[in-house]
């Protein structure tokens, strides 16, 4: 038997066993997290883009409500209205962040998660409330303190020691 199916049969069963501890109000078993690589986490708050649907949303129902065209609409006027706020909503909650690991970054883009590995990083560019990793390939990653509420100082300080660890170059101005 491999090492891999091995280890599988421990974690269903790990999983079963807690299921069970839970309806029994126990606490559960500590599960093997050895194999998850180990990150540590900034997270940042998206400001511009929420400010952006609702001053549109806003404009958008004082624009029509002076000319009376919802009341020609019906209801899919405040169903339009009442989407635009839940994606601001949502993209208040669904807060960008980076996790920096042992030889990988990863952050959250409008496509979903990506991560980025240290071969694949040309340069860290720190300054004062931005941080700028650029790519070998691709378009650079852009961390603000004044967009998203990133906090820089304490992602500077880690990424000093992920670029040293991993030879890559750090300019800092």
């Amino acid at each position: 038997m491999s090492s891999r199916s091995w280890e599988r049969k421990v974690r269903k069963n790990q999983t079963q066993l807690n299921k069970q501890r839970k309806k029994q109000g126990q606490a559960p078993l500590n599960v093997n997290t050895s194999s998850a690589p180990k990150m540590d986490v900034y997270k940042g708050r998206s400001i511009i883009m929420p400010a952006f649907l609702i001053l549109f949303t806003a404009s958008f129902v004082m624009l029509s409500t002076t000319s009376g065209a919802y009341k020609t609409s019906g209801s899919l006027y405040w169903i339009t209205v009442g989407c635009y706020i839940l994606l601001a909503g949502l993209f208040i909650l669904r807060r960008p962040y980076l996790a920096v690991g042992k030889d990988f970054v990863k952050t959250r883009r409008f496509g979903g998660d990506r991560t980025l590995y240290a071969g694949s990083i040309k340069a860290i560019n720190v300054q004062s409330g931005s941080i700028v990793i650029e790519q070998v390939k691709g378009t650079n990653w852009v961390f603000t303190r004044l967009i998203n509420r990133y906090p820089t100082d304490l992602m500077a300080e880690r990424l000093r020691t992920f670029a040293s660890a991993n030879n890559i170059t750090i300019n800092e101005k």
